[in-house]
C-alpha cells in the first residue's frame, strides 16, 4: 500500500478513485439490413391500411348523412321514400336507378340489402308513398334504418 494512504478513512479512500468511464451509447440505428427493409415493410402496410380506411370512411359519408337525416326526418312516409330514393342515388348509378317505380322499385330495394322487407313487409307502402300523404310507423323507420346501413354498393341482380 502506498504510504500517502496510510491513516486515511474508508470514505477518504474511495474519494481517491477515479470515476469509471462512461461506455459508449448505444445505437438505435437497425443493426444489419434486413430491419430496414421489415420497418419499410410495415410502414406500407400501415400506410395502405390508413389509406384503405380513410376511402372507406370517404365512399359512406352519403349513409351518415342519410342515417343523420333520417334522426331528423318528418314522421310521414313520402319523406322516408324520398330519403330512401336519393340514397339509392347516391349508391348506385342514375341510370339503374332513376327510371325504377313500384314493385320493380321495392324488389330493387329488397335485393340490394338482401332481406324482404320491402315487397312483403312494412316497405310495401314507400311505393305508393309519395302520393299520398300517409303517416308512417315504427317498423317502416327501421326498415328504412336497416336499408341505409346494409345495403351494398353494387347493383343486385336483376
Amino acid at each position: 500500500m502506498n504510504e500517502e494512504w496510510k491513516g486515511l478513512s474508508l470514505a477518504e479512500l474511495i474519494d481517491l478513485l477515479e470515476p469509471v468511464p462512461e461506455p459508449a451509447p448505444v445505437s438505435m440505428a437497425p443493426q444489419t439490413i434486413g430491419w430496414v427493409w421489415l420497418g419499410l415493410i410495415m410502414f406500407v402496410l400501415v400506410a395502405a391500411l390508413v389509406w384503405h380506411l380513410l376511402q372507406r370512411w370517404r365512399r359512406n359519408a352519403y349513409r351518415r348523412a342519410a342515417l343523420a337525416e333520417l334522426a331528423h326526418s318528418a314522421p310521414d312516409a313520402s319523406s322516408l321514400a324520398l330519403l330512401v330514393r336519393r340514397t339509392a342515388l347516391a349508391a348506385y348509378p342514375r341510370s339503374s336507378v332513376a327510371s325504377l317505380f313500384g314493385e320493380t322499385w321495392l324488389a330493387f330495394l329488397d335485393k340490394a340489402y338482401g332481406g324482404s322487407g320491402f315487397c312483403n313487409g312494412p316497405g310495401k307502402v314507400l311505393a305508393t308513398a309519395p302520393y299520398q300523404g300517409e303517416t308512417t310507423d315504427e317498423p317502416l323507420r327501421q326498415l328504412v334504418k336497416e336499408w341505409i346501413e346494409k345495403h351494398r354498393n353494387e347493383l343486385p341482380d336483376a
